[in-house]
């Protein structure tokens, strides 16, 4: 098992710094989140040979490997120019991962519109729905799951808040259609109360299928009429689940990690706090030895 760092708190270090930050905090592994100068938000990878170069040396230097990469791609558009696009991207990011030694990926369903959110503006004008997008997902899925394949890198998809696929059932269902040992889930805890309330059920639905996991806090919102968090004006609607340190929310991490033990999960834990840059390294310290507690405590070899 891999305990990870998502540097997204550190991402304004440039590269070399990020690989001596994530040892330093105790970590022998990074998810590669999006970030300006490789990976960035939609657009193409900005992994030229001279950087890629320049990072390869530096997590040499820091005794830092990579553990996965998570582009993020609007390869659901219902835009065709887009999508084809963003299928582009996908092939470039790709191959990065095969430069940097990488088997792992992981992103989203695209960021369609959400399907409790109705019909949506794009930003060419008119509107379009969720099912656009899974139609437009499933074009982009048909044409890299054999790249994937070929490159023998595994793919995980997360279902993420206000996306065209937002929850955990229809997730699984999809990637389960797709059949392919190259394509699996990741669950992000964040999110585990919007998923539903039942997580040790949830986590045996999804059993085998899981091979990575995103672990930070957050509080079960529906649980209090949505009132745990301030909303200005009242009654906005807005899908809201936070990142943060374990211990501040309500996940129960003996139950998420003894649930992910029963189904056999061996794969990258990532912990993945945001939105408290203030205290970034404090927060991944703690996080590190948290997670390292919860493994031990429900993964070690017993005698």
């Amino acid at each position: 098992m891999k305990i990870a760092l998502d540097p997204h708190m550190h991402r304004h270090l440039p590269l070399n710094e990020l690989c001596r930050k994530a040892a330093e905090l105790g970590y022998d592994y990074i998810e590669v989140s999006p970030r300006d100068d490789l990976l960035p938000w939609w657009v193409r990878p900005r992994a030229h040979k001279e950087r890629v170069a320049e990072f390869k040396k530096a997590l040499k230097d820091h005794g830092v490997q990579v553990a996965s990469l998570l582009p993020m791609y609007r390869w659901a558009s219902p835009h065709e120019d887009e999508r084809k696009a963003a299928v582009g991207y996908w092939k470039e990011a790709i191959q990065l991962a095969v430069d940097l030694g990488v088997d792992t990926m992981n992103s989203e369903f695209g960021r369609g519109p959400s399907p409790d959110r109705g019909h949506r503006s794009n930003c060419c004008g008119g509107h379009f729905t969720h099912e656009h997008s899974e139609a437009a997902w499933w074009r982009s899925i048909e044409e890299l799951v054999p790249v994937f394949e070929k490159e023998g890198v595994t793919l995980n998809m997360e279902p993420h808040p206000e996306d065209w696929c937002e929850t955990l059932h229809p997730a699984i269902d999809m990637l389960k259609t797709i059949g392919s040992n190259n394509v699996k889930f990741l669950y992000c805890a964040p999110h585990t109360f919007y998923f539903g309330e039942d997580m040790s059920r949830m986590i045996r639905d999804a059993g085998p299928l899981i091979n990575h996991v995103h672990v930070a806090d957050t509080y079960n919102h529906r649980a209090s009429s949505g009132l745990r968090y301030i909303i200005n004006p009242p009654g906005a609607k807005v899908t809201i689940h936070q990142h943060m340190d374990m211990g501040q929310g309500e996940i129960n991490w003996d139950v998420f990690f003894s649930s992910l033990a029963e189904v056999g999960f061996d794969g990258v834990v990532t912990a993945c706090v945001f939105g408290w840059e203030d205290r970034a390294d404090a927060s991944g310290k703690f996080m590190r030895s948290e997670i390292q507690k919860y493994v031990d405590k429900y993964f070690s070899p017993r005698g």
